[in-house]
Parts: structure tokens; C-alpha cells; sequence
């Protein structure tokens, strides 16, 4: 399997991300990994698991904690009911969330050791599934130190459990000292700095240092799209948060976003989202005068 190097930002209120997606049935050919924590909760839906070296068949609802760096990939076959779609829960988190101070804490030496299985990947399996459902769809509708305490009772609750077992073996989470790795970060944190500013593929590749054309390939073989394509999703993911902030109209989230071209925008905008920026903003607004 191909490896795709994957980078997650907290926006600047959170130290961590949580988030609810559908997933589509599909059998995926890649390995991804990526510096920071993952718990993810997958349910409604049969197929294959790959973590690390460990290769199994699943089936139903399924828990698992993955440390940094270890490699992970879902094929999905089919649903189990198939009136409901398949659904994931995924938070992405660093273990110092709250603070390297905590760890000094006895009531969180157990947390040190499950952040050290965690390097193998953990299953989780009877009640502590359906216990950190319960927490995870809770935390989806928490904000600030609510849902960072539920998070730690969710990592309490695994640290806790009896009804875990560990994945894969020892050493497959290798990628974390490879030069690949921290060149790939390097260039993700360059990036997601600079943004906002016209950015040219001779200043990106410098940073390595590869020539433009060996960066090209390298990058499309780590991350599976071109420098531009992520530079443009990076943008207009930016340009929709500023929009559904409200914080900003059209031509200033434009702006904001390290765009300087009005067209080029909304262009961009609705080949990412199917509808203008307008368009976009207004059914957001509908959707929320119908909850009210």
C-alpha cells in the first residue's frame, strides 16, 4: 500500500479536533499516518482493518486509539443496515493537550501507559465501546473546557478498560524518526504559516531541499495531491470557517484567505463546495433559522 502523510491544525481555540463524517464504502489503497493521537469510533458498516501489521476482518462498531505515526487504513465492503449510512466519530489529539504538567499527576500515571499501547494501536471492545460513544456524541456538542474534560474522561475510561487488546507489533510505527516524516511536516508547518501570502513551489521545495521537479513527485507520492490542489484547499477551508463565522463577507474572506483575485475565488470555491460563496452562506443561514 501506498503511505499518505496527513497533517491536522487545531484551530486556535482548541487544542484538539473532533468531527462526524459519513463513510463511503469503498476499498481504500493507503496507509495514512500522522503526528498527532487518533481515537476513532466507526459503526454500521463491515470490512477490512489495517494497523501497523495487523490485518483483521470487522464488523459492527469498533473503537481504536492510535499513537503517532502509526499507519492505518479502513476498507469498507458493505453496511450492516442498510437503511442507515455508515459513520465515524474521529478526534485528533496530541497527549499533552492539557499540558505536559499533568503527567506528573498520580491520579494520570495509568494515562502514560495507555498512551505507550497506543504505539500498537488498541481495540476496544463491550461496554467501554458503548460508554465512549455516549462521551464522543456529547462532545460533538460541547465547546472549550467542557469537552476537553470529557476528553479526558474518555481516555480515562480506555486507560481503565479491560476489554482492550493491542494490534500491532512493536517498532511499525517507525515513520516518526524517518527523515520523510519530518520533511513532510516541515512542509505542512511551512505551509499552513504562509498561506495567506503568495507561496512559489521553488521556496516550498527549498525547504527540504529537493529541486522543483523531485519535490513534485515526492509531495504528490506523500500527500496523493499536487502542492497547488492543497494550497487551494487549504485556502478555501479557511475561507469557509471565515464565512461561517460570519466574521467576514465574501471579498474579505477572499482576501483573507491569500487570495488576490475575486474570480479566481469563487471559481475555486464552488469547485470545492458545488455552489458560490453567496449560495454557500445562505443555505448555512437557512439551515440554522430552521433549527431555531
Amino acid at each position: 500500500m501506498q503511505f499518505i502523510y496527513e497533517n491536522f491544525t487545531f484551530p486556535p481555540d482548541q487544542s484538539f479536533t473532533i468531527r462526524s463524517e459519513f463513510i463511503e464504502i469503498k476499498k481504500y489503497q493507503a496507509f495514512r499516518c500522522h503526528v498527532n493521537y487518533e481515537i476513532a469510533l466507526i459503526e454500521n458498516c463491515s470490512g477490512k482493518r489495517f494497523i501497523g501489521d495487523h490485518i483483521a476482518d470487522f464488523e459492527g462498531t469498533e473503537l481504536v486509539l492510535m499513537a503517532s505515526y502509526l499507519p492505518h487504513c479502513w476498507q469498507y465492503y458493505q453496511t450492516i443496515d442498510e437503511h442507515a449510512p455508515a459513520h465515524a466519530i474521529i478526534i485528533h489529539f496530541f497527549p499533552n493537550f492539557l499540558g505536559d504538567e499533568i503527567f506528573t499527576k498520580p491520579e494520570a500515571k495509568h494515562l502514560k501507559q495507555l498512551f505507550s499501547d497506543a504505539a500498537n494501536g488498541i481495540l476496544f471492545s463491550g461496554q467501554t465501546i458503548s460508554k465512549a460513544k455516549m462521551i464522543m456524541q456529547q462532545m460533538l456538542y460541547e465547546k472549550g473546557l467542557v469537552r476537553a474534560a470529557l476528553l479526558l474522561q474518555l481516555l480515562d475510561l480506555m486507560a481503565g478498560s479491560s476489554n482492550a487488546r493491542l494490534l500491532s507489533s512493536p517498532g511499525c510505527n517507525i515513520i516518526e524518526s524517518s527523515t520523510e516524516a519530518n520533511n513532510i511536516n516541515n512542509v505542512f508547518e511551512y505551509i499552513f504559516k504562509n498561506f495567506r501570502n503568495n507561496i512559489t513551489l521553488e521556496e516550498v521545495a527549498a525547504i527540504i531541499p529537493m529541486s522543483s521537479s523531485a519535490f513534485c513527485r515526492f509531495f504528490k507520492s506523500k500527500t496523493g495531491r499536487t502542492l497547488t490542489a492543497f494550497i487551494k484547499e487549504l485556502r478555501i477551508g479557511h475561507a469557509s470557517k471565515l464565512l461561517l463565522e460570519q466574521t467576514h463577507n465574501v471579498s474579505e474572506a477572499c482576501y483573507n484567505s491569500g487570495y488576490n483575485n475575486i474570480s479566481n475565488f469563487n471559481k475555486h470555491f464552488k469547485e470545492a463546495h458545488g455552489v458560490s460563496p453567496k449560495q454557500f452562506m445562505k443555505r448555512y443561514q437557512l439551515a440554522g433559522a430552521e433549527e431555531e
